[in-house]
């Protein structure tokens, strides 16, 4: 019996997989849907909500800042939302454990400058290097205070020291981000014009941009930066506020204007999550077989749909078709990898593949194994995701025997021909993880070529998707369903 601590030997299939994998509920959707609902007009139901220590850590939270939320079904919860004056603090304040989950981390601060006292935010220790600069920045430029250990560095732990809020302002753009508030009412976040560089993150950018309708003015918030990686994740945003009830203008590029008001309580289900979709498609790929992923979003903001441009590249079909009983809103995902004339697996190399922000380490594994060179650009934020995602990936791959350029923001890869079948220059070896899921991800779709490939700490999986082990095992071994 293998032990929690034990390296996990990744499965590796004799031939071709074929099965269908209902991946769970996105987790960027989750913790959003999450805030919005802790902040909204009345109470809100959400169905497909993801149960995994990023959204657990997330109802944790909110929970300490005052709202109810309950699991009145399998994957269904009800959010009662904070009180109208806002979350309520203890005397000497209260503590959030963010662990290591970037939304929690830059999501709840905002959120936490409505309370009435101070709010304390710490982490696991690969938390504490992670950026969070321009999240304290904004809060300063909209004259919330902010101290604690942390600060001078632009990480965790620090204080958010809470302004109060006003209670629920009227709805309307009139007037603008920039506009007053009738009766001039005192206590709270005033909103307005600021700056921020989101560079680095568009965590950044929808942080704030959540809890804006519940500031005096609403906000206008520019990003400084030449540009954000994962714009994605920030339309996402933009359209859960829209759902909500809330008045988004995002029509001057790299600007978003909130109106203050309110939000109005949900009744949605969550989508699958796409971004972890992806190694399971991958098993299509590295096998030459067929995994099909059902309920996939026709049209969605999130960046995991980026898989219908990108697995392409490595040699493999995808199709989509719509189901009839929705009215083809949602469908089946069915990606099919390439065999060569000799029946074994082909994954081509891909050439430059731009902008895979968190799909990088799943894309980095299929460039490792593909037989020509393959190079991922534009992910120079990755530096500061649950660890340094460039460095960790150049690191493992020199663990297996092969060979990867590591610029600012690229990796690039020269292929391994021959690889698929164990004659190439890769070889087995153990894995390190960084406590950093997709890392884990990562080597589990190795270890579908190569032989001997074991995987340290395969629960921090749980992160985002607490059943991967056996959802793997049982589709690489056959018995997926």
């Amino acid at each position: 019996m293998t032990h929690p601590a034990d390296p996990w030997p990744a499965p590796r299939p004799t031939g071709p997989v074929h099965g269908t994998v209902r991946v769970p509920g996105s987790k960027s959707l989750t913790n959003r849907y999450l805030v919005l609902a802790a902040l909204a007009d009345g109470p809100s139901r959400l169905r497909g909500v993801l149960d995994s220590r990023d959204s657990r850590l997330m109802i944790q939270a909110l929970t300490a800042l005052g709202a109810s939320i309950t699991e009145v079904a399998p994957g269904t919860v009800e959010v009662v939302p904070v009180p109208d004056d806002g979350p309520r603090t203890p005397a000497g304040g209260l503590t959030i454990d963010c662990g290591l989950a970037g939304t929690v981390m830059r999501f709840v601060p905002p959120l936490a400058a409505l309370a009435s006292g101070p709010v304390h935010f710490t982490g696991d220790e690969a938390a504490l290097v992670r950026p969070m600069g321009p999240i304290l920045d904004g809060l300063a430029a909209l004259g919330v205070r902010v101290d604690g250990p942390g600060t001078g560095a632009g990480t965790l732990p620090f204080t958010v020291h809470g302004a109060g809020t006003p209670g629920r302002v009227a709805s309307g753009m009139a007037g603008g981000a920039e506009g007053g508030v009738e009766g001039g009412v005192e206590g709270g976040v005033e909103g307005g014009r600021i700056e921020v560089d989101a560079s680095g993150s568009s965590q950044f950018v929808s942080a704030l941009l959540l809890v804006a309708p519940r500031f005096h003015r609403g906000l206008h918030l520019v990003h400084t930066g030449a540009s954000v990686p994962s714009p994605e994740h920030i339309g996402m945003t933009v359209a859960v506020l829209r759902r909500c009830g809330v008045e988004v203008d995002d029509s001057v590029p790299g600007q978003w204007r909130v109106a203050p008001g309110p939000i109005r309580a949900l009744d949605t289900a969550v989508e699958p999550d796409l971004s972890n979709a992806g190694p399971f498609l991958a098993v299509a790929v590295a096998t030459g077989g067929t995994v099909s992923v059902p309920d996939w979003p026709a049209q969605t903001t999130q960046i995991g749909d980026r898989w219908r441009t990108i697995l392409p590249a490595f040699g493999a079909t995808v199709d989509f078709s719509p189901a009839a009983a929705d009215g083809g809103s949602t469908g089946t995902l069915t990606v099919t990898g390439s065999l060569g004339e000799d029946g074994r697996p082909r994954i081509t190399g891909p050439g430059e593949i731009h902008g895979t922000a968190e799909l990088a380490p799943t894309a980095a594994a299929l460039c490792l194994l593909a037989d020509g060179p393959g190079q991922l650009t534009g992910i120079g934020h990755l530096r500061g995701h649950e660890t340094d995602r460039l460095t960790a990936l150049t690191t493992e791959t020199g663990r297996l025997g092969g060979t990867v350029e590591e610029g600012p923001d690229f990796l690039a890869f020269p292929g391994t021909a021959g690889a698929p079948d164990g004659s190439g220059p890769l070889h087995g070896a153990t894995l390190e993880t960084y406590e950093d899921h997709r890392m884990a991800t990562f080597a589990a779709v190795v270890g579908l070529t190569i032989p001997d490939v074991s995987v340290r700490d395969i629960a921090t999986t749980a992160k985002t998707m607490p059943d991967f082990p056996q959802m793997w095992t049982e589709l690489v071994n056959g018995s997926g369903t």
